[in-house]
């Protein structure tokens, strides 16, 4: 019987054991291999030859957009707005970066208090000058309104904005930041916190995968802030509200799972792994509740509510059949699937992941997926001199 009560999923991490800073290279960091119950010490640039010779990975492809904008208003007083998602033109983010003289985010406000009027900046961007006028709509919505449309959000953003560094990290995000925290192949814009098992990858590694014949391909999910609230739901952390994260697949994709069904597909992350997973119960959802729609959209619990899922061979050609009756080549919506241990990994037999902080979401998917055997993985990590969360070590559990 599993135990939903937070406690049994708590270790103690000490400060000293978070990494504040990248190592100088990214495939440095050491790697912590877990397989047949036994723990191994490598170096993550050794990764090619430690996975299984018929590994097939997915990694997220999400950039991190500059989400931390500051704004100082006549008085002195500085309210900082960071971008959480977007409302307005869409709630797409490529659309809504992509907008002109107007867009809506939803945001968390610092300084909220001093922010009762509109905020103004005058900017040059490219030889191209503007007024940007900030307006606070209702509870978190925030308005941003400028007067010249050769200008894009995207580019006010890149401007303005600064990268939004994890809340562990204790310090201003630097000009090494907007390289090391990204991942070599960050394309699709839109995460606020960066996919950190990616972060190890280099050309070199990913070259060194194609020598060995090992696949991959890439899904994207924007990591949202809620990534880092702790579980407070102590007694039940099933209650815990999951804040919805947006996924793009593509055809390619789900040919890409269904064809490699019965090899280890390995999740490059916890958001590699969520997407994974969320695909599969879309498919389960199409099937159980007769969808139409094209929309992903994957409930909070829907993995344990569906009485006899479908297998995955089955989940995944009801999406491909979904999309070919609509003549799409991608599907885009929205995951809060909430893994914890007692769920049951329908794709997933590899997980590529950093060390993670208690009382989160991390830690309940990282024990879902490898039982009670995280524990001795996390006292091996802190016994050995493992670093610790976004810029910190790697490890490749196999079950």
């Amino acid at each position: 019987m599993e135990s939903f009560n937070l406690q049994d999923y708590i270790y103690d991490l000490p400060t000293h054991k978070i990494a504040q800073q990248p190592l100088a290279k990214r495939d440095d960091a050491k790697l912590l291999v877990y397989q047949h119950e036994t723990i191994k010490d490598y170096t993550f640039h050794q990764i090619p030859d430690l996975l299984p010779a018929d590994s097939f990975l997915f990694f997220n492809n999400t950039k991190v957009i500059p989400a931390r904008l500051f704004f100082t208003k006549p008085t002195g007083a500085t309210i900082e707005i960071f971008l959480l998602e977007a409302k307005e033109p869409s709630n797409i983010v490529a659309i809504t970066m992509e907008a002109k003289k107007r867009c809506v985010w939803n945001c968390m406000i610092g300084n909220r208090k001093r922010f009762k009027e509109a905020l103004h900046q005058e900017l040059t961007i490219e030889n191209q000058t503007l007024h940007l006028q900030v307006n606070l709509l209702e509870e978190n919505e925030v308005e941003f309104v400028w007067d010249n449309d050769a200008i894009s959000f995207a580019e006010i953003l890149h401007y303005l904005g600064k990268l939004p560094l994890p809340p562990y990290i204790k310090r201003e995000a630097q000009k090494s930041d907007e390289e090391r925290y990204q991942t070599v192949f960050a394309e699709k814009e839109g995460a606020v916190a960066a996919p950190t098992a990616s972060l190890h990858f280099t050309e070199e590694v990913l070259e060194k995968l194609q020598q060995k014949g090992i696949l991959y391909d890439f899904l994207t999910l924007h990591v949202g802030a809620g990534t880092f609230q702790p579980v407070k739901e102590t007694d039940d952390f099933r209650n815990h509200t999951m804040h919805a994260e947006q996924i793009v697949v593509s055809k390619k994709n789900i040919e890409n799972i269904l064809q490699n069904l019965d090899k280890t597909i390995v999740a490059v992350g916890t958001t590699g792994m969520r997407t994974l997973e969320s695909i599969y119960w879309f498919g389960a959802k199409i099937i159980d509740q007769n969808i139409t729609d094209t929309t992903i959209w994957v409930e909070k619990l829907l993995p344990y509510s569906i009485q006899s899922p479908a297998s995955p061979k089955e989940a995944l050609e009801a999406i491909l059949d979904l999309m070919q009756k609509n003549n799409l080549e991608e599907l885009r919506g929205q995951t809060e699937i909430f893994i914890f241990p007692s769920y049951r990994f329908k794709i997933c037999k590899g997980l590529i992941t950093n060390f993670h902080m208690p009382e989160t979401t991390l830690i309940l998917l990282v024990a879902s997926f490898m039982g009670q055997n995280w524990r001795k993985v996390y006292e091996h990590a802190l016994n050995n001199e493992y670093r610790f969360l976004s810029y910190g070590d790697s490890s490749l559990l196999l079950i």
